[in-house]
Formats: structure tokens, sequence, C-alpha cells
């Protein structure tokens, strides 16, 4: 279920709130040979979704996890930390959990930090932990 926040004040006030967790989404072969025409990179062996496509997910699951209708717009900044703690076996599926981590003020906004973490079913260690960087301008 997304957090839906109605201000830019409640969303300083949740620092700390847990977001999600989001649908289930499969990584299929389809998914792998798409991204790896897109961008150049080899199709890998052994059947691992390339590290690059699942971080891109993490923009993917973003609207499921929080919406900010107070704010003129919500603009992708970047990302601070990236992990990678475990591979990623085609037609695995993901899901992403969320805890905004930081809300600092900004000229004419604030800018959020949302810690994802996209998760494997059935597997202990997540394929992916990042720190996304958002600005939702008044």
């Amino acid at each position: 279920m997304t957090a839906v926040f109605d201000s830019l004040d409640d969303l300083r006030a949740a620092v700390g709130a847990d977001l999600g967790p989001t649908g289930w989404l499969t990584v299929d072969a389809a998914a792998v040979a798409g991204f790896c025409r897109a961008t150049g990179v080899p199709v890998p062996e052994g059947a691992v979704v390339p590290d690059y496509l699942v971080l891109s997910l993490s923009n993917l699951v973003m609207p499921e996890l929080i919406a900010v209708p107070a704010a003129s717009m919500g603009v992708n900044y970047g990302t601070g930390e990236v992990r990678f703690p475990a591979p990623v076996p085609t037609g695995s599926r993901l899901r992403g959990r969320a805890v905004l981590a930081a809300c600092d003020d900004v000229g004419g906004g604030v800018q959020t930090t949302i810690r994802i973490t996209l998760e494997v079913e059935g597997r202990p260690d997540p394929a992916c932990v990042v720190d996304a960087l958002s600005r939702w301008l008044a």
C-alpha cells in the first residue's frame, strides 16, 4: 500500500516511517535481454540478473511506496549509497521495502532519502539496498 503524504510537513514528520512492501515482480529472461540490448551490456552467463537492472527496479517500485500529492513535482535526484548483497537468478521475484531515512529542507521544497531494499522471494539476503534521493517541490 502506498504511503501518501498530504503536505511537506507530514513528510518531514514521517522520518523513520516504514514504506512498503510493494507487490512482487518477476525479472525474467526477456527483461534481462531487453536491458542488455538497451545498455550494450553483454547478457550475463549463469542466468544472473545484471546488478544495474536490479538497481533500476528501485525506480519502478517507488510509486508503489510513496506519493506526495502536495508537491507540485517529485524529482529523482540520484542515489546515496548502493549495495548489492546477493546475486539475483533470472526468473526471481522481487519486491521493495523502504524506510523514509531522512527529510531535509532544500530551496523550494524538501529532499528525502528513502532506503529501498529489494528483497528476493525465498532468499535471506536482499538483491539491492539503495538510498534513493528525491526532491519534492512545493
